[in-house]
């Protein structure tokens, strides 16, 4: 893969939040760690040990995580709820990343520049120039930003366009040789992308000073993080802040950039998003049998054997951190105008140019995955049973599939559209064909214990987050959208 690659417009990894209510089931399923079950002693296995052995699944630890530092944490809160970030200064990347909707929006498919308005509750606006074709607002589903701080994280975005390589900075992304050089971890680097994106923050051509300057000099890389680090130097509230997160500057401004609103950023992302050390499921696997349900144990059981869940969903994040076709409807404007009618999505195989990545999707980490919804690189699933329903039989959801399920805000000259790759009889072939997941049959009672563990992977301190919402920000910016 070159590494001056460039991915064409597209949706970044800045948008995705989840619903404001979270159904009871959850609240019961997560947090019964006053539930005395002792387990049944699963004596082909001892007790399970086997089984997360095999897929390396544990109880998640500090080292886990890269380290944060407290000054960046606070600074970083500040750029990431801060719209002077934003093209137009409407946006930040909280309105895409909410806390107060678990770290995304709750929407099938992001609603970035153009739109206003909070989670499922946005406007879609209007998309110049081209207001009847929604190929410029999000074209994917906005993922979570939970435990992203973490060391096992080798890509990022649902086609993994920002990961590491064995290039001299160690990254490969859309920015090339434009990226600049300092930056420590995938985190960091992939904070200041959503900066980039003409239907995320950075808005269109000539539509304000930043977008002017990409406009002019032919990169929304470089011209874009120039402009916006002028932006916040000129903001005299942010330099007693920066300078105590950044004393090696020694209070020199004209020393502070891109590379120091990206490491802020992801050290308030690591800080405030990652999960706790002690939850009900890790718990339950440092020996306390009672910390889950019986049901959601047994679920467990299931999801490390007949169901096959943990063949992708390992590790201590529960994921391989690889790239796989499962055949999720695809919905939406699709990405790059590729396949039938210019509408899929081809996945990984838009980064790495091979067809034998076409339809494949980074395997989501499952820690609070029932907060997450909608599910799917596309947001096609607005319920987790559906999903995981799709997991066991993925040819017969694809082709079955329920546009209702769908969360997009209305707009009628836009909602037929975005239904015109599922509609196609021959994009489902191409998409079946591509599956790589068996079939695999569950009794009614075996589902219901493994929704019940899926349930379980909720961390409880993750269920209130408006602790990480400041009052206010430096530039004076209201924080409503």
């Amino acid at each position: 893969m070159n590494k001056n690659y460039k991915k064409p417009r597209s949706h970044t990894s800045f948008t995705k939040l989840i619903k404001l209510f979270i159904s009871p089931v959850v609240l019961v399923a997560a947090c019964t760690t006053t539930h005395t079950w002792a387990g049944d002693r699963d004596n082909d296995d001892n007790n399970g040990q086997n089984r997360h052995n095999k897929y390396q699944i544990r109880a998640i630890k500090t080292s886990d995580y890269t380290p944060v530092d407290a000054k960046k944490v606070a600074l970083g809160q500040a750029f990431f709820f801060d719209k002077e970030l934003s093209g137009n200064r409407n946006i930040s990347c909280s309105t895409c990343h909410s806390p107060l909707a678990a770290t995304s929006d709750g929407l099938s498919i992001n609603l970035g520049e153009g739109a206003h308005g909070f989670s499922v509750g946005r406007n879609p606006g209007f998309y110049p120039p081209l207001p009847t074709d929604p190929l410029e607002r999000g074209q994917r589903n906005a993922p979570a930003l939970f435990d992203r701080g973490a060391k096992e994280f080798v890509t990022l975005m649902h086609d993994g366009r920002i990961e590491l390589d064995s290039s001299p900075d160690g990254f490969l992304t859309p920015a090339g040789d434009e990226l600049p050089a300092g930056f420590n971890n995938l985190l960091e680097v992939i904070s200041i992308f959503a900066f980039t994106e003409i239907q995320e923050m950075l808005g269109q051509a000539y539509e304000n000073d930043v977008s002017a300057a990409a406009a002019a000099q032919g990169s929304v890389f470089t011209p874009v993080w120039n402009k916006l680090v002028a932006r916040i130097k000129a903001q005299p509230n942010y330099r007693p802040m920066i300078f105590a997160a950044y004393p090696e500057l020694k209070g020199n401004i004209d020393n502070f950039t891109i590379v120091h609103v990206g490491r802020a950023i992801a050290n308030f992302q690591n800080s405030a998003f990652r999960t706790a050390l002690n939850t009900p499921f890790d718990r339950y696997l440092n020996g306390d049998e009672g910390a889950i349900s019986k049901d959601a144990a047994k679920g467990f059981k299931l999801f490390t054997g007949k169901a096959q869940c943990a063949s992708c969903h390992n590790g201590p994040f529960l994921s391989d951190q690889k790239f796989h076709a499962i055949g999720v409807p695809q919905i939406g404007p699709g990405f790059g105008g590729v396949g039938n009618d210019g509408r899929e999505d081809f996945g990984r195989e838009g980064v790495t140019q091979n067809q034998a990545d076409r339809y494949k999707f980074r395997t989501p980490p499952l820690r609070n995955v029932a907060l997450t919804g909608p599910w799917g690189h596309d947001g096609a699933f607005d319920m987790l049973e559906d999903v995981v329903k799709h997991h066991l039989d993925a040819k017969k959801s694809l082709n079955n599939y329920d546009i209702s399920q769908c969360v997009l805000p209305s707009r009628l000259d836009l909602d037929a559209l975005d239904f015109i790759a599922t509609n196609n009889p021959n994009t489902r072939y191409a998409i079946e064909q591509r599956i790589e997941i068996p079939k695999i049959r569950l009794s009614d009672d075996e589902f219901k214990e493994l929704m019940a563990f899926m349930y379980a992977l909720t961390d409880p301190e993750h269920l209130d987050l408006r602790h990480t919402v400041p009052k206010s920000v430096p530039s004076g910016h209201t924080l409503a959208d």
